[in-house]
C-alpha cells in the first residue's frame, strides 16, 4: 500500500483550479497503489484555499502556512514539499508555470525520477505507466519510473477537474522546512501580474481566440464575442508575434494549454503548435475563410466565411437568443 501527495496551487489565498486536475490523477493512482491521497498547500494566508481543498476527497490536507512564503520562490517552497514528500510513493502537481518550476527541484532533493506534462496514467496492478506528448503532440511516449518515490506533473487539459464533495477532510498544519542555502541570495522583487475583468485563460469555461488574420482589428472583432459569452481571450502565436495581441494571451505549445468547454478559433489556420495547446477543448468552433485550413480537422463545428462579417453576425444572433 502506498500513498500519493498532491501539491496544491494557491493564488491570493484561493485554491487554483489546476489543483483539481492533479487530484483526478491522484484518485486513480492511489486506487492502483491501494492507498490514499493527501493535498499539501504551501504559502501564506491559506485558510480559504485549505477549506476548498478539504472538499476534494483527500485523506487529509496539510498546510504549511507562513508569512515568509507570501511570495512564491522555488528555493523557499521546495524544502517543505520535499520533506513532506518523503513519506509518499508519488508526488504530483499540475504542469502549470508553478508546477514546472517547483517539481523538478523537489525531485532532485528526493533523488526521485521525474516525468513532466503527462496526459494519461495507465495502471497494471501497482505499476504506473505515464503517457506524455512529444514533438508538439505529434507523438507520445510511455514512461515508467524506477525510483522509490516518483514525481510527476500532469497536463491540466488532459485530466477532468475533480468536483468538490459535501464531505470535509481534516486539515493539519505542518512546520515549514528551512530554505536551502541558495535562497539566502535570492530576493523577491515584484510580480507584474496582468489583470482584467475576463476569466483567467487557463481556467475559463469558454475561450475566444484569434489569429493573425484579424490584424489591427483583433480587439474590435473579438471583444464583443468574448463579452457576450463571458469568455477569456486567447490568441495564436502569430497574432502575438505580430503585436495584435498581448503575449500573455498566447495559446499553444510555447504558450498556455487550455481545455475549456467551448473554444472559438477565429482566423486561426491551425498550426500544430497551436493545436497542441487547445485540442483538448470539449467543443471547438472554427471560423476561417480557407476551407482547407488544418483547424477544421479538429473542429466540431466549422464555418468557412469572412470572419469580419461572420463574427459580428454571430454576436447579434447570440445576443438575440439570450434576450
Amino acid at each position: 500500500m502506498a500513498d500519493v501527495l498532491v501539491i496544491g496551487e494557491a493564488a491570493e489565498g484561493k485554491l487554483k483550479k489546476t489543483t483539481h486536475s492533479a487530484v483526478t490523477f491522484a484518485q486513480k493512482a492511489a486506487a492502483a497503489l491501494g492507498g490514499s491521497y493527501t493535498i499539501l498547500l504551501v504559502g501564506d494566508a491559506l485558510q480559504a484555499a485549505a477549506d476548498e481543498a478539504s472538499h476534494l476527497g483527500a485523506a487529509k490536507v496539510l498546510v504549511a502556512d507562513d508569512a515568509s512564503l507570501n511570495h512564491y520562490l522555488a528555493e523557499r517552497y521546495a524544502p517543505t514539499v520535499a520533506d513532506t514528500g518523503k513519506a509518499f510513493a508519488v508526488v504530483v502537481g499540475t504542469a502549470s508555470a508553478f508546477g514546472k518550476d517547483l517539481l523538478p527541484r523537489v525531485a532532485a532533493r528526493l533523488g526521485a525520477g521525474y516525468v513532466g506534462d503527462i496526459s494519461e496514467l495507465h495502471t497494471d496492478g501497482a505499476k504506473l505507466t505515464y503517457k506524455r506528448p512529444m514533438f508538439a503532440g505529434n507523438a507520445f511516449g510511455l514512461c515508467t519510473i524506477s525510483t522509490p518515490i516518483q514525481v510527476v506533473s500532469v497536463r491540466q487539459s488532459a485530466f477532468t477537474p475533480a468536483e468538490p464533495g459535501a464531505g470535509r477532510s481534516p486539515v493539519e498544519k505542518i512546520a515549514v522546512s528551512a530554505p536551502e542555502a541558495a535562497a539566502a541570495g535570492i530576493e523577491f522583487v515584484s510580480f507584474d501580474q496582468v489583470k482584467n475583468e475576463r476569466p483567467e485563460l487557463t481556467e475559463a469555461k469558454v475561450v475566444v481566440s484569434g489569429g493573425r488574420a484579424l490584424k489591427e482589428r483583433f480587439k474590435e472583432v473579438l471583444d464583443p464575442l468574448a463579452d457576450t459569452l463571458g469568455a477569456a481571450m486567447g490568441a495564436s502565436r502569430a497574432a502575438c508575434d505580430a503585436g495584435y495581441a498581448a503575449s500573455d494571451l498566447q495559446v499553444g505549445q510555447t504558450g498556455k494549454v487550455v481545455a475549456p468547454q467551448l473554444y472559438f478559433a477565429v482566423g486561426i489556420s491551425g498550426a500544430i503548435q497551436h493545436l497542441a495547446g487547445m485540442k483538448g477543448s470539449k467543443v471547438i468552433v472554427a471560423i476561417n475563410k480557407d476551407g482547407e485550413a488544418p483547424i477544421f480537422q479538429v473542429a466540431d463545428y466549422g464555418l468557412v466565411a469572412d470572419l469580419f462579417v461572420a463574427v459580428p453576425e454571430l454576436v447579434k444572433a447570440i445576443q438575440a437568443a439570450k434576450a
